[in-house]
Order: structure tokens, then C-alpha cells, then sequence
């Protein structure tokens, strides 16, 4: 398959740069694979459509605030993307790091990121990725609470001066139930539930399970191959609990929360659909003509075009249909990407 068969028409006005006040009122599309039909809705109706005996699975992952500035020795600003954390080395911590602009970034260079932390270059891996050591006075953890800011993808524009307790992103690039801190950029489907949309959702006899997939590079990084086929996922760390293995396997339906929910599960599932407990890494790439093994139903946000989440999507509810959906949602103006609106795909 062509990779540029995956692309679709955006207006720059409708990807979204803010959430809605309101969490839960985003819009949401309602696609039903079967009959092949398309609806609009509002988000806060989604427990009228799941019943008793559907198991709705949510990513628990918790975004940390791995994007931070620095000046390089020359006076010109650094910006950091922390990709992935390995391991701590006589009181440093060193990370795998996407660089902007890397271009002139030099092994041994050393970083100022302000309030006595500084890094040092140590690797260069690959053309985008950088092995870094980091030092703070009261700990590096402690720097990125105080001082870091939420990963927002390039689309979200924010001013590099202004000061991340100023924005709200730090608490809306974030879903309520976050509890486990490992991703660098948020499981967005998860960005619209409220409290009182699962208190409704209980409240039917829904039952919520959650996973922990942490969201990397192997999310959100471009496809660069020109056949779908020929790219590789980079893998990401996941968590399935004793709890919820039990939950799903009694499911009725089982409807994912976001594709690295859908991802977590069917990297787990057996031929028969049966999930079993653990934690490990995923590369699982998911594209059209995967048979899905336990998912039945994907809540999840509009896709930027040629990504890996708009091929899943695809392969989800069929390439000519989703094509579809996004052409209506463009006509209807819904608003697209991280903070924007939603569909229920069942």
C-alpha cells in the first residue's frame, strides 16, 4: 500500500489550539462499521450508547513535562523533547532526547536549561535523536515538576517565553484518571471524560478497566517510508493487571479508549481473543488488513494524515469509511488533533 493513499484535506482553521472549557463537551462522531452510517453528537452522550456488560479500556498513563528549553554555549535556545528515560549514572540522568535545532548540536556540548540545571550532549543515535546527561541541584525529576512544560505536538502553538504555570496545559494535556508518569505526549482519546461521564457510564453498568501503555516516539513519529508495509514501529512500554485481564475476558464488548489502549490489547490477545496479565514492550503497527483479535469498539480523536493512528483507524473501520468520516467531519466543521473533537466507532 501507498503511504500517500492516507492522505486527506485539512483547512489549518480547524486543527484545534485550545481545549474546550469543558471537557466533555467536544463533539463526537458516532460511525457504526455495519450499517456504514455516520452521526454527530456531543461527547457527553456516550454512555446512552454502551450498556451493561460493555468494558470500556482506558490508558492510565501519565503525561510527564518533557519539553524544556536551553541555551546552547553559543547563546542560542535548545529545545528538548525527553523521549526516553535510561537509567541514572553518578547523580546524572541520562535520556534519549528529540533536539530543535539540532543542526549544529555537538557531542560534549553542554546545555544551560536556568535554575542550576544543565545537560550534556553525549550521543548522537540516530538523525533526530540525541543521548543526553542531565544534572539538577535539587534533582532532575524535581527541575522537570517545576520547570518543564506539557509536550504539546508542533501543531499546538505556544510562545517559548511565556511561563508554563501561565498556560493551562499542564493540567488539560492530561486526562483525569493519569496515574502512572512515563508518557511524553498524551493518550488523547482520553483527553474528553469528565467525572461525571464516568459516573454515568457506571452508573448503566459499564464497567472501566485500565492499561498503562506509555506514549513515545513510537506513537507520534512520522511514517517517512513510502509503502505503509516497510515502517517499523519503535516500541513502547506496557501493563495489563490481573483486574483488568479478568474484566475484558468477561466482556460483552470491549470498547478502547484511544488507539494506544487498542494497541495495548491486541498485542496481548491471543487468536481467541483471551487477554492475559503482564507488562513488557510493543512495536505492534497496525495498519489495513489487520484482523483485529478483542477490540469491538475505538473511541478516538481525528488523525494527522500518513501517521500510524490514521492507518489504524483505517484498518479499524475500513479505509473507504473512515475517508468518509473525515471528509464529513471537515464539511462539519469539527475540530481536529489533540484538543480537538471525537468519534465512537462501533
Amino acid at each position: 500500500m501507498q503511504l500517500k493513499d492516507f492522505s486527506y484535506f485539512l483547512p489549518e482553521e480547524l486543527i484545534a489550539q485550545h481545549p474546550r472549557p469543558q471537557r466533555d463537551a467536544s463533539r463526537m462522531m458516532r460511525l457504526h462499521r455495519g450499517a456504514k452510517t455516520i452521526e454527530d453528537d456531543l461527547f457527553a452522550a456516550l454512555p446512552k450508547y454502551l450498556e451493561r456488560g460493555d468494558v470500556l479500556v482506558i490508558n492510565d498513563s501519565r503525561v510527564i513535562p518533557a519539553r524544556i528549553y536551553g541555551k546552547k554555549p553559543t547563546g542560542a535556545i535548545l529545545e528538548l523533547l525527553l523521549l526516553t528515560r535510561r537509567g541514572k549514572n553518578d547523580g546524572e540522568e541520562l535520556w534519549e532526547v528529540l533536539a530543535r535545532p539540532a543542526k549544529r548540536l555537538k557531542e560534549q556540548d553542554v546545555i544551560d536549561f536556568g535554575h542550576s540545571c544543565e545537560g550534556t550532549v553525549i550521543a548522537r543515535l540516530t538523525d533526530k535523536k540525541w543521548l543526553m546527561a542531565f544534572r539538577a541541584k535539587n534533582g532532575f525529576e524535581n527541575y522537570l515538576e517545576r520547570f518543564g512544560r506539557a509536550p504539546l505536538p508542533p501543531y499546538i502553538r505556544r510562545k517559548k517565553s511565556v511561563d508554563p504555570d501561565q498556560t493551562d496545559d499542564r493540567r488539560r494535556y492530561q486526562t483525569i484518571y493519569a496515574k502512572t508518569p512515563g508518557s511524553v505526549a498524551a493518550p488523547t482519546a482520553g483527553l474528553h471524560f469528565s467525572s461525571n461521564v464516568l459516573n454515568d457510564l457506571l452508573a448503566r453498568g459499564v464497567q472501566v478497566a485500565s492499561v498503562t501503555l506509555h506514549v513515545g516516539p513510537g506513537t507520534f513519529m512520522p511514517i517517512e517510508t513510502e509503502q505503509v508495509e516497510d515502517h517499523v514501529m519503535q516500541p513502547e512500554f506496557f501493563e495489563i493487571s490481573a483486574e483488568t485481564s479478568q474484566k475484558i475476558n468477561a466482556a460483552k464488548r470491549v470498547i478502547a479508549v484511544g488507539t494506544t489502549s487498542t494497541r495495548t490489547l491486541e498485542s496481548v490477545a491471543d487468536k481467541d481473543g483471551h487477554i492475559s496479565p503482564g507488562s513488557g514492550e510493543t512495536s505492534l503497527y497496525i495498519y489495513p488488513g489487520y484482523t483485529f483479535k478483542r477490540v469491538n469498539g475505538l473511541l478516538t480523536n481525528f488523525h494527522l494524515p500518513r501517521s500510524s493512528l490514521f492507518l489504524l483507524v483505517s484498518a479499524f473501520a475500513g479505509t473507504d469509511f473512515i475517508r468518509q468520516a473525515y471528509a464529513h467531519a471537515v464539511k462539519n466543521r469539527y475540530l481536529f488533533y489533540s484538543y480537538g473533537d471525537c468519534m465512537l466507532i462501533v
